[in-house]
């Protein structure tokens, strides 16, 4: 069964998509948590960091640099978080690995 954002990379589920290329996509969280909210994910299903492995390397590199070009074209200019939840404690809620881009407002630490 395709986790829900398997579903939204293969456009099945609509979503307010901002950037796509063949191994990541990037949308506007239903539920922000800043004044920019966005979530970067690969293609590739990897339930969460902790299951990646060495032959992911290259999608998780691809991931982080398309997550700070995204960031860039969203006017982040002075600055923005990226979380990545792994497991329940961690706040992961939807088994599929993504990255959240955060920014838009002074972000305060610790954050949670």
């Amino acid at each position: 069964m395709k986790t829900l954002f398997e579903r939204i990379a293969a456009k099945e589920i609509p979503a307010n998509l901002v950037y796509e290329d063949e191994h990541v996509v990037a949308f506007r969280d239903l539920h922000p948590q800043a004044p920019t909210h966005i979530l970067i994910v690969p293609r590739k299903p990897i339930p969460r960091i902790a299951e990646a492995t060495p032959a992911d390397h290259a999608v998780l590199g691809h991931l982080l640099l398309k997550a700070a070009e995204v960031a860039k074209q969203a006017g982040l200019t002075n600055g923005y978080r990226l979380v990545i939840n792994n497991g329940p404690d961690g706040g992961e809620s939807v088994p599929h690995l993504h990255c959240h881009i955060l920014g838009g407002r002074a972000m305060s630490w610790p954050p949670g």
